[in-house]
């Protein structure tokens, strides 16, 4: 029993390093960024993330769509 946890916290511990390694040993190293707004590409065909887009919309009150629609 005891075999099998300090092997598994290696298994963690080798994961974990393994995954930081650029972030460990490159300097000013750091995840990459992989949120869809991160994307350059996906940003000129104006594709945003889907909780940015509802804030965004949030922000915008009723009376200006109102006016928008009444206007057209």
């Amino acid at each position: 029993m005891f075999e099998t946890i300090l092997i598994s916290i290696a298994i963690l511990a080798i994961s974990l390093l393994l995954l930081g390694i650029k972030m460990l040993f490159v300097k000013g190293g750091k995840f990459p960024n992989t949120h869809v707004s991160g994307n350059p590409k996906m940003r000129e065909c104006g594709v945003g993330c889907a909780q940015s887009q509802d804030r965004a919309s949030r922000k915008r009150s009723r009376y200006d769509e109102f006016v928008e629609l009444k206007n057209k």
